[in-house]
């Protein structure tokens, strides 16, 4: 019998380290291990390493090659001895969103910047967060922010670290890799030109700053101290399609915190309405990507109003006869996607009639998926095709979610059974450098039966939802007093 080669897969997400080993040939999970990472949104990237060596304890023995999938847009900020001189800035850290204006302006607006990097930038985006960091040490900000633009020789991502603090043989910030999936996020890479444009750098933050190397899909970078190899790695988005094996014409659909919808591409995008972003993916191609601030907590907090269980709520949800024409705005927590980040949610429609639990749990769940079926068109708009949606995440588990789905985003819904496709991705990428070869290793996907889909009046309910949106929308816009 031929023994097994391994390879470990890592998920270095915002709230914890996730590892998976796996049978380089099939995939298949054969050990797992998890760690979680503090609180906050700006986090000593040396909290990562210890998440790393607590879930990758037992683990490792026989694994011949490792990949890390990490949150995107995290800005690490090295010296010349690659020692970090301040805590690594997340992508969830809003503190960015002045310097986010700021940056659009003066490169010449939004289309602007969509022809430079296929995106629009938003406070997520690395480059905010160097303009930020400038702009607090210019204004005599706390000792660590000023001694940090002082100091700061490189800019990496904490994919980018943790790789590198993964290389037996790292020498300070010399030989460190990214690539394109995650170079794509920072706001000064290309997709279309697959090249730095260091000039955004220095519109930032003043001066220039060493960068990673952008490394191929399928290369090896280094060696670990245990003498695995280390692939490449690449930014979580990127690492779930990866670990997907999306297909064209799939989109994926995740219902997590926040919501996304991102699909492969053959060709670039750049949306000047800055709904898609344009980035790259993990095999060479491109995956652009819609994302959304509210997703599953809709249901959880639309259950914890109405006094339900969130069984009780879903099965509410599913067998209500309609919403009646009630809307609800599920911006709870602000939104990307539309932009309006000061807005609150919104109910509309109440009558005695649609003033009941059932009526309102079915709303909560149609505004949600009216928010994510905007998504799914956005990318529409760019010209991908979409033939079959993957449905992900926790809030993908309802039940009401998955029978109203097909309808409201206009396509086959399937489920795959829940794993860890960040890890996954990494891991499958982690197998395709040890393989040598051109293509990443085929491993199936367990799909899961959804929910019987249920017939609604699609159109009826998406025009009611935008309608309420856009008249509105300017009260949305403005700064909520609470």
């Amino acid at each position: 019998m031929t023994e097994l080669r391994l390879v470990a897969g890592v998920d270095c997400s915002t709230q914890a380290t996730k590892v998976v080993v796996c049978d380089a040939e099939t995939g298949a999970v054969l050990r797992e291990g998890r760690a979680p990472h503090p609180d906050g949104t700006q986090v000593d990237p040396e909290a990562w390493w210890q998440a790393w060596q607590i879930a990758s304890d037992g683990l490792l023995d026989g694994v011949e090659a490792v990949a890390i999938g990490g949150q995107q847009h995290g800005m690490v900020l090295l010296d010349d001895s690659g020692e970090v001189v301040h805590p690594a800035v997340l992508w969830n850290d809003t503190s960015s969103a002045d310097a986010t204006t700021e940056l659009i302006a003066e490169l010449g607006g939004p289309e602007a910047w969509a022809e430079a990097i296929g995106s629009v930038p938003v406070p997520s985006f690395t480059v905010t967060k160097l303009r930020w960091l400038r702009d607090e040490a210019a204004r005599g900000a706390a000792e660590v922010r000023r001694d940090a633009a002082r100091r700061a020789a490189a800019v990496v991502l904490p994919h980018d670290w943790m790789t590198h603090r993964l290389a037996a043989d790292r020498h300070g910030i010399e030989g460190i890799t990214t690539d394109r999936g995650d170079a794509s996020g920072t706001g000064w890479w290309s997709p279309t030109t697959n090249d730095y444009r260091t000039d955004l750098v220095e519109l930032a933050f003043g001066r220039q700053l060493a960068l990673p190397r952008v490394a191929g899909p399928a290369e090896i970078v280094g060696q670990t101290s245990f003498g695995a190899a280390i692939a490449a790695g690449t930014g979580d988005n990127a690492a779930a399609a990866l670990g997907l094996d999306l297909q064209p014409g799939d989109v994926a659909v995740s219902l997590g915190t926040s919501g996304t919808a991102f699909a492969r591409s053959t060709h670039p995008t750049a949306d000047p309405t800055g709904l898609v972003a344009g980035f790259a993916d993990a095999t060479g191609e491109y995956l652009p990507l819609v994302c959304t601030l509210n997703a599953a907590r809709v249901m959880s907090a639309t259950a914890q109003m109405l006094g339900l269980e969130l069984s009780a709520f879903d099965e509410a949800a599913l067998t209500s006869p309609g919403s009646d024409g009630l809307v609800l705005l599920p911006f709870l927590d602000g939104e990307r996607t539309p932009d309006l980040p000061h807005s609150t949610g919104l109910i509309y429609g109440l009558t005695r009639a649609t003033m009941q639990p059932a009526t309102m749990a079915r709303a909560a769940v149609e505004g949600l998926l009216c928010g994510l079926a905007d998504a799914v068109d956005a990318l529409r708009d760019q010209g991908l095709p979409v033939q079959r949606v993957l449905l992900l995440g926790g809030g993908a588990r309802s039940r009401a979610v998955q029978a109203l789905a097909p309808a409201l985003l206009g396509a086959e819904v399937v489920l795959p059974e829940p794993a860890e496709y960040v890890a996954l991705g990494a891991a499958r990428q982690a197998a395709w450098a040890l393989s040598g070869a051109a293509t990443p290793p085929t491993w199936q996907i367990p799909v899961g039966k959804p929910e019987p889909a249920i017939t609604v009046d699609a159109t009826t309910i998406r025009a009611n939802y935008e309608q309420v949106l856009t008249n509105t929308r300017p009260l949305l816009a403005q700064p909520y007093n609470q």
